[in-house]
């Protein structure tokens, strides 16, 4: 049997990476994909659009010295 370099083990005859230990927790799919649908029900129910003050456009108004034609 050859030597198994540093960091590897022997696994049925396959030599193998060790596993490394995880320091912070991922998110993962399923938690990204929830939180994608709780905004987006946020949105349905309370609106994004009432949460920003908006001015309807208004319609320009002649000027006074413009003639009228009748």
């Amino acid at each position: 049997m050859s030597k198994v370099p540093d960091g590897f083990h022997r696994v049925r005859g396959h030599i193998r990476r060790n596993p490394k230990p995880r320091s912070a927790k991922r998110m993962s799919g399923w938690l990204i994909a929830g939180l994608l649908a709780g905004v987006w029900l946020w949105g349905q129910v309370f609106g994004f659009s009432e949460s920003t003050a908006t001015t309807p456009p208004t319609d320009p108004k002649p000027a006074a010295s413009a003639t009228a034609d009748r």
